[in-house]
């Protein structure tokens, strides 16, 4: 189920994809509790208002080394940040943490 934030027309937002898992776009139309969404591959689709989660569009392109500075932490921010960062083999943690044996 989505998160309890408003959802309006404009909003940028995650929608379920059954081939991508989680697809991004804007709301364009809402009608009743279902939401009209145009994506970024330039689909239209329609979803549940309660099944659809607000994306971070302030989020930087290369995503963030630590996760709790995502405006919204959920399934599709945390999968879109990881990929993000995988595709810059800059994956999981920061190069800032302590190494393993300095932790004892």
């Amino acid at each position: 189920m989505g998160t309890p934030v408003n959802i309006i027309v404009g909003s940028h937002v995650w929608a379920e994809d059954p081939e991508d898992a989680w697809i991004d776009g804007e709301v364009i139309e809402i009608k009743g509790a279902d939401a009209t969404i145009v994506t970024t591959n330039e689909k239209t689709i329609v979803a549940a208002i309660s099944s659809i989660y607000p994306k971070d569009t302030e989020a930087p392109p290369a995503g963030v080394d630590d996760m709790t500075k995502l405006a919204y932490l959920h399934e599709p921010g945390v999968l879109h940040n990881l990929a993000c960062r995988f595709a810059l083999n800059e994956i999981y943690v920061s190069h800032n943490l302590p190494s393993p044996q300095n932790l004892e």
